[in-house]
């Protein structure tokens, strides 16, 4: 199997790539080789302009069985556990429009992209779900992309009530566009560091929630990817 596992930023995905250079054989281009599997790593930079330029830039050049994105996310539903890992099951573009006096309006509701112009579903960017029982087994939740995180009152009851997602995030939606133009097998899974609220980075269990998608990912890789 090639897989692809996409991260914003290497300290996500530290100790999977401590255990890779531990366990594995290490090749070029930051790829991993065993026991006839192959691990690519690509590290895309925060946000979505970053993650849609470096994943198409790889895609271009291998092929793969599976691309998976993951990392931390702040969540909006507080049902959740910080530390939780979740599966994306869609993400939606939360500030990608314009302020209309005291309102916002999106790319869709000014009539500058159609709701179910591929790749696009409902506004939606949907991800096809797997045969993958390790994913399969996470809470599935949809997810916002934004270039600003929120950390405001007004902000946050806004995005609330126009997209009625669990979790945010700077990269998912940019990932899913990518994937589903290339026609790429692919799964976003994330692990929640924080609960979306007005900025206080003292509640944060970042070192907790990374903690958690690695001790996932490492046993992801050692069972043969399933």
């Amino acid at each position: 199997m090639k897989l692809l596992i996409v991260s914003a930023t290497e300290a996500e995905i530290m100790p999977l790539l401590d255990h890779l250079d531990s366990s594995w054989a290490k090749a070029e281009n930051k790829s991993y080789a065993k026991n006839g599997d192959v691990i690519e790593i690509c590290i895309t930079g925060v946000g979505m302009l970053a993650t849609a330029y470096a994943l198409t830039k790889v895609l271009l050049f291998m092929k793969h069985d599976l691309a998976l994105q993951v990392g931390i996310c702040g969540a909006f539903d507080k049902q959740l556990k910080l530390g939780e890992l979740v599966y994306i099951s869609s993400e939606q573009l939360g500030d990608i429009g314009a302020e209309d006096h005291e309102n916002y309006i999106d790319i869709f509701e000014m009539g500058l992209l159609g709701k179910y112009v591929f790749p696009f579903i409902n506004a939606e960017l949907v991800a096809p779900r797997l045969s993958i029982p390790s994913i399969n087994k996470l809470i599935a939740v949809s997810s916002l992309s934004v270039n600003s995180v929120s950390g405001n009152e007004a902000s946050i009851k806004r995005r609330i009530e126009k997209f009625d997602c669990e979790v945010e995030s700077m990269e998912g939606a940019a990932f899913h566009y990518v994937c589903l133009n290339e026609n790429v097998s692919f799964a976003q899974v994330r692990s929640i560091s924080n609960y979306v609220e007005p900025r206080d980075k003292s509640k944060w269990k970042m070192k907790e929630a990374i903690i958690a998608l690695n001790k996932w990912l490492i046993e992801f890789v050692e069972m043969k990817m399933i």
